[in-house]
């Protein structure tokens, strides 16, 4: 409603009834206008739309919703602490959608959060799936971080919208591969992976680094990130005698796979990537995960003078939701956070305009460490955190960067 309309109901007031006072006119007119003044400070509140996705049915969901939660948790931070772009006050939305860790299906909802305009893109969870969903986003012009991809490929696509918080399996595989030879005395490895884009990327990157550490791959085996017998395989595997099995998988395989190892009587250290490196391990392989048996990496991790960040993330998280971090949740949480501090500096949501600052990223104090990103958008210097289990529960051996 204009000043204009507004004096004009004001003097139709005054010509049909010589019963209003001046002072209750004058008092309508105020409301009218302070009415005009909250409906410009609602128009001028601006929505901004981030996608998240991950694989919240199928046989990791409990880890795709542990990305979906910390998502969840940076955005209603932000939307609590009232942030400013361009001079706006903003409110954060957001959208969230299921891949099933299925390539297809990451594309088909890759277009759906274009279509919906989001500003940003946080995921996938799955190498398989983050990669032909990039070129989906980069296609757009929309950045996209993912807190878990590692296989190397995704941000050497020439594409300049692609980020991750992680190290890439060059790095997490050749940490492993030298300490099964060096650390776990290691002289035959068999290796197996779920011929995905991840697990078959982290498992040559660890066959390659055993090699060269001068041990010996006495067996490659694969089956598939679906498969729940194992017995073949590591029937074949037991007979040439391995110090160490290597798996390139998520924990769903992991886990069992472990289960049949003891049944079959194959004893031998179980070594693996950030995919079997969760909480849920334990759950997954009931008795059959001994006591230092079972060696894993994560891509990422934080020094101990880092960790109280890291400690407070997870007592608002476990407050929150009313469960624990399984793995990756305090990944997606920065970067939600990294996304909206460039669309702070750059004063603007719109994609074109807060990419660069987003790649020019340097120093970001994250709950995960610091973050800086090289010129293909990978994180400079990304930690390492080599685990073992005892107890049933993770216990940290180091952090390498």
């Amino acid at each position: 409603m204009t000043t204009q309309r507004i004096f004009a109901l004001g003097t139709s007031f005054s010509t049909r009834s010589t019963t209003i006072s001046k002072a209750s006119l004058a008092m309508t007119l105020t409301l009218l206008m302070q009415g005009v003044g909250l409906l410009a400070v609602a128009q001028a509140q601006e929505v901004v739309k981030i996608g998240h996705v991950g694989p919240l049915t199928g046989a990791i969901a409990h880890l795709g919703k542990d990305n979906e939660n910390g998502a969840r948790l940076a955005i209603e931070e932000l939307n609590a602490k009232g942030v400013v772009i361009g001079g706006n006050k903003v409110r954060f939305e957001l959208l969230t959608e299921d891949d099933a860790s299925e390539p297809k299906q990451a594309t088909t909802v890759a277009q759906k959060l274009m279509d919906a305009k989001v500003k940003g893109v946080i995921g996938h969870l799955n190498s398989g799936t983050t990669i032909p969903a990039s070129k989906i986003y980069n296609d757009e012009g929309v950045p996209q971080i993912s807190p878990s991809a590692t296989n190397p490929k995704y941000t050497r696509q020439g594409f300049n919208t692609t980020f991750r918080v992680v190290a890439d399996d060059v790095h997490l595989g050749l940490m492993l591969g030298q300490y099964a030879v060096k650390n776990l005395k290691s002289r035959s490895i068999a290796v197996i992976d779920d011929r995905t884009a991840y697990g078959q990327g982290v498992a040559d990157e660890f066959a390659k680094a055993v090699v060269a550490a001068g041990a010996v791959v006495v067996a490659r085996e694969f089956t598939s990130d679906k498969s729940t017998d194992f017995s073949p395989i590591l029937t074949s595997i037991k007979a040439k005698k391995p110090d160490v099995v290597f798996f390139g998988g998520m924990d769903a395989v992991g886990g069992p796979m472990l289960k049949q190892m003891k049944s079959l009587g194959l004893v031998a250290k179980f070594m693996g990537g950030d995919g079997i490196c969760t909480s849920e391990l334990s759950k997954l392989a009931g008795d059959a995960l001994a006591d230092s048996q079972v060696y894993c990496a994560e891509a990422g991790g934080v020094d101990a003078s880092q960790k109280k960040d890291l400690d407070d993330f997870a007592t608002r998280y476990q407050k929150r939701f009313n469960t624990d971090v399984k793995l990756y949740a305090p990944y997606v949480y920065d970067s939600i956070n990294l996304m909206v501090a460039a669309m702070v500096k750059a004063g603007s949501s719109e994609p074109a305009k807060y990419l660069p600052f987003l790649a020019q990223t340097t120093g970001y104090k994250g709950v995960t460490g610091i973050i800086s990103f090289d010129a293909k958008g990978d994180i400079k210097n990304g930690a390492l955190t080599l685990y073992t289990y005892k107890g049933g529960k993770r216990d940290v051996i180091e952090v390498v960067h």
